[in-house]
């Protein structure tokens, strides 16, 4: 079977969906449209103790976690 490629060359790249309603999906999951989060606006440098640092990181890496399994590019099991 041939390869099959995503673009057609352009010197300004390649996209996957439009805006962040547009629906995305890999190795045959479900697309889902983008996640939206304010998790991720939490900064680690404005924590004022350790556990602060800790348990946002925790929180950035489920949420970065849970988009990868969403789009198909993680798989758990």
């Amino acid at each position: 079977m041939a390869v099959e490629y995503l673009g057609a060359g352009s010197l300004d790249g390649t996209q996957l969906g439009r805006s962040a309603t547009d629906k995305v999906g890999l190795y045959g999951v479900t697309p889902v449209a983008q996640r939206t989060s304010t998790v991720l606006a939490t900064s680690l440098l404005s924590a004022s103790s350790y556990v602060s640092v800790a348990s946002n990181t925790a929180a950035i890496l489920l949420e970065l976690t849970n988009a990868l399994i969403a789009l198909g590019a993680y798989k758990t099991s």
